[in-house]
């Protein structure tokens, strides 16, 4: 399965949600996105069938190992990002959406240059 960018947003979001409560179910997932329950389950399906989640019976859903690679890999970029463009005078909600947008087309050459440039310079 190549992981999309909207594929990689639900699972960055798992990972938040998972920072944030205990438990993850679809429905947070879908309130969270502001997607619909059945979309979320559509989802939810693939990445079970692909290894990304492991679902148990009280429907709770966790990042397996390779589901966690990527979401921590997009979730990094996405904060990294917006924290750079915050620097740069960008407020808070405008540079959160842009990094959201900008962590997916970044290679990963581009985005380790920027990141050793961000922390070697940060004072």
């Amino acid at each position: 399965m190549k992981i999309q960018e909207s594929a990689e947003n639900y699972l960055e979001t798992i990972l938040v949600l998972q920072k944030k409560n205990e438990h993850v179910r679809s429905i947070d997932i879908a309130n969270e996105m502001g997607f619909s329950k059945p979309s979320i389950s559509e989802q939810m399906k693939k990445f079970r069938e692909n290894g990304y989640i492991n679902v148990d019976g009280n429907g709770y859903i966790t990042l397996t190992d390779k589901g966690i690679d990527v979401a921590e890999k997009v979730y990094e970029r996405h904060e990294m990002i917006a924290q750079v463009l915050m620097d740069l005078g960008v407020d808070k909600e405008t540079a959160y959406q842009d990094s959201c947008r900008i962590e997916h087309v970044l290679s990963d050459t581009t985005f380790s240059c920027i990141k050793q440039y961000y922390l070697s310079n940060k004072k």
